[in-house]
């Protein structure tokens, strides 16, 4: 049963309409990110914070404290200033986590790169930033960063380390690389932690820090957009840290839980819901490697005893059919997050049956709310939690309005609308769209939902032309402004069709020009290493017109079904 709510808990919607309101009682935090992890470090500085299997690290939150002090004074000392913004691009590593909490340390906003980025997503992202230095890996199986930075810089071949001036990367100085080799025209992490290490100063670090303020920008995350360039959500610290704690509550979650996390960090489910909920609890954080791999998450569930596990539904699928699944003790499990993408109500119902996962709970959000606005509980009822994305959280407000912005009923669907603390500050360099989607303090979604009379919601569809591709948000505009580059398309339109594996796959309908043939490779080559890989289609179609209405508008809705019924594919039901 679950627990009874608060008075002031208007859980239920109000006077029959789709309108609801978290709990008022509970207090927001005003701490900054280096705040929040002092306190933590304070109360449980002994006891295991970070493993990182791949790469052998275990350490206290003691010893993870003195790595971020190190790093923070690396920086400082590299003449990075508060305010400035720092990139990093790089899969799963403990250098990410330990960037994440110096920048915070020293005022700096970090910039999370995407790790699929290519040349063309990359050049845009440091731009629009305005980043001064980017911590980069060296690269991720076949996406060699160091040498698409090349490309872009090569001004790199004869600069003096952290002295960068290149055309194409105006703002970009300093590039600082993972790894023990050594690269022309770039810096060794390795020696800038040495570096900040030999110098630290804690009271000079904390003097910093009296000077920042929780409602500073923190953090630019990147998002595709309609509108086909990615935009920048600037979140602060009191979106994210209040956002940890409350998810960490619906967790249940204390110093005693260590939580398994194989989501990446470069996306709030990684940053926020993983290593920041453990942070406001001092929950152990276990990373199996650089990026998802079933195997090495279920040995590392079973080697170091997790209470929790995160992920996408296409992580917990290939976890549960993988032929080895029978091999691993997941025996303590009790609890974590599925998220990401709509929920298969069958993939939750054998996660809790066959994965101890008994707690489990489904989050609903997005980059713009740091992320989550609807989170089940423990305590709600099983049917509750594989069938919605559960209820309002704490100090947010949401509703579901119509196309002219009025409340409709309980039950019916309309586009949901968010508000609170947790909405972003807005796109980074761009008021025009932060406009259009906050509103009067509303977050417009872009997604359509159904609050029914208990509080729970469901997300039925999406308003905006928006796919989840495995996790993924892919908007299909961005895609048909890169094809319409290539020399032989006239015409592109890009749309999701069911997939068994990841929730949603990508198909595009191209018109060639006249005159003009094109292949499936020819298109798939032109996207090779310009575009992350999760945005290449899979389907390509080659049509003479597009299906449109009388007055001309696009049916893609047509294209879907056409697909669909040609791929023999099926529509999974889910939250």
């Amino acid at each position: 049963m679950a627990a009874a709510p608060t008075p002031d808990w208007n859980i239920a919607p109000l006077n029959g309409l789709s309108q609801v309101k978290g709990r008022t009682d509970a207090a927001l935090s005003e701490a900054p990110i280096h705040r929040f992890l002092l306190d933590t470090v304070q109360r449980f500085a002994d006891r295991p914070a970070v493993v990182f299997r791949e790469q052998g690290v275990r350490w206290t939150w003691a010893q993870f404290q003195a790595e971020v002090d190190a790093l923070a004074a690396g920086f400082i000392a590299l003449g990075l200033r508060v305010g400035d913004r720092v990139g990093i691009w790089s899969p799963n590593r403990v250098e990410w986590l330990v960037t994440q909490f110096a920048t915070a340390r020293a005022g700096l906003v970090l910039v999370n790169i995407n790790p699929a980025y290519r040349i063309a997503e990359l050049e845009y992202a440091l731009n629009l930033s305005g980043c001064r230095a980017l911590v980069t890996a060296e690269q991720l199986k076949t996406s060699k960063y160091l040498e698409m930075l090349q490309r872009l810089a090569p001004e790199l071949a004869t600069c003096a380390p952290g002295a960068l001036q290149a055309a194409r990367l105006s703002a970009l100085e300093m590039v600082i690389r993972l790894g023990s080799e050594r690269t022309p025209g770039m810096l060794n992490y390795d020696d800038v932690l040495a570096n900040g290490r030999a110098r630290v100063d804690v009271a000079a670090l904390d003097a910093l820090g009296t000077g920042l303020s929780c409602h500073d920008a923190i953090n630019i995350q990147f998002t595709s957009g309609t509108t086909g360039n990615p935009k920048g959500a600037t979140l602060t610290h009191h979106n994210v840290v209040n956002n940890a704690r409350f998810i960490a509550q619906a967790m249940n979650f204390s110093e005693a839980d260590s939580l398994c996390i194989p989501v990446p960090l470069y996306h709030c489910f990684g940053m926020v819901l993983a290593v920041l909920a453990c942070v406001s609890t001092g929950a152990t954080m276990v990373f199996p490697g650089e990026s998802f791999e079933p195997v090495a998450t279920l040995q590392a569930v079973s080697e170091e005893r997790c209470t929790a596990l995160h992920g996408v539904p296409t992580m917990f699928i290939a976890e549960l059919d993988h032929p080895r699944f029978a091999e691993f003790d997941l025996s303590r499990l009790r609890t974590g997050i599925m998220a990401g993408s709509p929920c298969p109500i069958e993939t939750m119902k054998r996660v809790i049956a066959e994965m101890h996962l008994s707690e489990i709970t489904i989050a609903y959000g997005m980059t713009e709310t740091s992320p989550v606005s609807f989170q089940s509980s423990t305590t709600d009822p099983l049917e509750r939690r594989v069938s919605t994305v559960g209820r309002i959280q704490p100090m947010l407000e949401a509703k579901v309005v119509d196309a002219e912005g009025q409340v409709v009923p309980v039950g019916e669907k309309g586009e949901l609308l968010v508000r609170g603390y947790s909405v972003m500050q807005g796109y980074w360099g761009d008021e025009e769209r932060t406009r259009e989607a906050v509103r009067d303090g509303w977050m417009h979604t872009g997604d359509l939902a159904t609050i029914d009379a208990e509080g729970y919601c469901n997300i039925v569809g999406r308003a905006k032309d928006m796919l989840i591709r495995g996790g993924e948000n892919v908007y299909p505009r961005e895609i048909e402004e890169f094809l319409f580059r290539h020399p032989k398309v006239q015409s592109v339109q890009v749309f999701g069709v069911p997939d068994a594996k990841y929730g949603e796959e990508i198909c595009a309908w191209i018109v060639p020009k006249p005159g003009q043939s094109c292949t499936e490779d020819e298109v798939r080559d032109f996207c090779r290493d310009q575009i992350a890989h999760y945005k290449v289609p899979r389907y390509i179609r080659f049509v003479d017109d597009m299906p449109m209405t009388i007055t001309g508008k696009v049916q893609k809705f047509v294209m879907r079904e056409k697909m669909i019924a040609e791929l023999g594919l099926q529509e999974a039901r889910t939250a």
